[in-house]
């Protein structure tokens, strides 16, 4: 292929939510960049809800309500059929072949040139840095380790895609200026920064969300203050919606952000109704938290004691179980790094790929830090993604002395010891990334996409199967770990996989006073199709959790 070589920035492409749009989604971009003069795009950034799905098992992994579950067309890019056009890179969302994600945890070509970002990551393209956290936010898992392995259940199929501590502790040690910032929930708070009223006249059930505190994502929020990037795209809430952060003052600690202060630019932002839209986020309404799940602590750790009544020598004669577990001490941090220096951050969220919608955005960006050598913005396309050498480090360092636990529902994750204890660590691991990896010249990211489960065949294979998918052991999981020197804890030999693909999935919890079978419905969902409205012909089964029975 012939390069293009231009000193410019690098030409982006910015979608909302994917689902299973590939299709249009690169015809628009065609269309926008014929407007724009463009000959195309250095990357495309979806916003999650990607739905990677290969063939009709995934789709069981994928939590849709299975009258709504469709093939799509990702089947045809994984298959080699089409070649996506651009270069994509995309973190997941709550609709996403679980399975498939899984085998990429810390990131790999889900198709040739389509690239998963894992549950957290920060590349390189060109000279822009990119941060990216999959998931949503759900405080009752947030601080579970990655539990969910095949055969899932069906409360594993949604708690996949809720965010996890141990995945945000990583990318809260990052200690130098990034470009971008994805997610595909909202930072928490975000839509106060923007021009609110229109933005609740558009959506009016977010105000009552928005003014509890309870709209976006608390660990989004936590990513995006500490990494302080340029812009910050996220998908979900299906609109389009800008806002903008500005940061007045220096943290003194990390972990002790101070509020950003708000800015009130408007937003020319319209919403058309569509009768054909489905509102795929039903199945995720009724998802009731736990009575023990606590709620997430916004204060950073700031509590403040009630006097007790129960004199101390009469305390100290009850039972073990009485007394309260003394709190967690707050571990040592450092200094916020003064090497990030941004203080303003554009915040931009997209709707979904539909007929009169604002899904898609086209930019010039240029990073925040230039490069030492002013030759570096001579872009020599086309771009290629590269490993970040900070972001390796902390993978590296986290993997040696932190290992995952995965698959056990009972497993504990380690507390977060502080910044202060993890950066010699990161500096011990940065040296040996130095010499193993950048000074080996192995930064750009290998083309070694692998077909793994069978692709899946139009007109012959049905779209709605019964069954669990297999699991496999992705090569491009093994190439990284291999690359940073660490355990490769997502590999199982045949015959392990085998041995548990013949277990029952476990047993769902139980949040409602009765134990649910496999397969029942869970009363829930708002909107037309809904769980919770009315039934439709043919939708029979489940569990009536009103009455307390099952149904006919």
């Amino acid at each position: 292929m012939a390069q293009l070589t231009e000193k410019n920035g690098v030409r982006v492409a910015v979608e909302g939510c994917g689902h299973g749009t590939l299709h249009s989604i690169y015809a628009s971009i065609d269309a926008a960049c014929k407007i724009k003069g463009w000959h195309g795009v250095d990357l495309l950034i979806i916003g999650g809800d990607f739905q990677a799905v290969r063939n009709a098992l995934d789709l069981n992994c994928m939590s849709v309500p299975v009258k709504y579950r469709d093939i799509a067309d990702f089947h045809e890019y994984y298959s080699g059929s089409r070649q996506a056009p651009y270069l994509t890179v995309f973190v997941g969302g709550n609709h996403e072949a679980s399975n498939y994600l899984w085998e990429l945890y810390y990131g790999g070509w889900v198709a040739p040139n389509i690239y998963y970002m894992g549950a957290a990551n920060v590349l390189r393209i060109g000279p822009l840095r990119i941060a990216g956290l999959s998931g949503i936010w759900k405080g009752y898992n947030y601080k579970k380790p990655h539990h969910e392995r095949l055969p899932y259940n069906q409360d594993d199929v949604k708690s996949f895609y809720h965010v996890r501590e141990i995945d945000v502790r990583k990318l809260l040690q990052i200690r130098t200026q990034v470009d971008i910032g994805i997610s595909h929930d909202w930072p928490r708070g975000i839509e106060w920064k923007g021009n609110w009223k229109q933005l609740f006249r558009a959506k009016i059930h977010f105000e009552e969300d928005a003014r509890n505190g309870n709209l976006g994502s608390v660990a989004a929020k936590y990513v995006m203050d500490r990494l302080r990037p340029a812009y910050w795209f996220s998908a979900h809430l299906h609109i389009k919606y800008k806002a903008t952060v500005e940061y007045a003052q220096e943290p003194t600690q990390e972990g002790h952000l101070p509020p950003a202060t708000a800015n009130g630019s408007a937003v020319d932002a319209k919403t058309t109704a569509n009768s054909d839209e489905i509102d795929l986020d039903m199945d995720d309404e009724g998802m009731d938290e736990p009575a023990s799940a606590a709620k997430p602590d916004l204060a950073a750790g700031m509590k403040v004691e009630q006097a007790s009544e129960v004199p101390a020598d009469l305390r100290a004669q009850l039972p073990a179980a009485f007394t309260k577990s003394s709190p967690t001490p707050r571990q040592p941090t450092l200094p916020f790094p003064p090497t990030i220096t941004n203080r303003i951050t554009q915040f931009l969220a997209l709707d979904k790929c539909l007929p009169n919608r604002e899904f898609l955005q086209i930019l010039d960006i240029t990073p925040l830090v230039p490069p030492d050598d002013a030759d570096s913005l001579n872009l020599a396309r086309p771009l290629h993604l590269e490993y970040d050498p900070e972001w390796l480090a902390i993978t590296r360092a986290f993997a040696t002395a932190e290992p995952l636990r995965l698959g056990d529902p009972s497993a504990s994750v380690l507390p977060d010891k502080g910044s202060a204890a993890y950066l010699p660590l990161i500096q011990e691991a940065e040296a040996w990334v130095e010499s193993n990896v950048v000074q080996a010249g192995k930064l750009t990211i290998p083309e070694n996409f692998t077909l793994t489960a069978p692709i899946f065949i139009p007109g012959k294979d049905r779209v709605h199967v019964h069954g669990s998918p297999k699991e496999y052991s992705n090569p491009q999981t093994r190439a990284f770990c291999n690359l940073i020197g660490i355990e490769n804890q997502f590999h199982a030999e045949e015959e392990e996989i085998a041995e548990r693909m013949k277990m029952a999935p476990r047993q769902t919890e139980d949040r409602s006073g009765f134990h649910r079978e496999r397969g029942s419905a869970r009363g829930q969902g708002r909107g037309r199709g809904g769980f919770g409205g009315r039934q439709n012909k043919g939708q029979r089964g489940g569990f009536d959790r009103e009455r307390g029975r099952r149904r006919k």
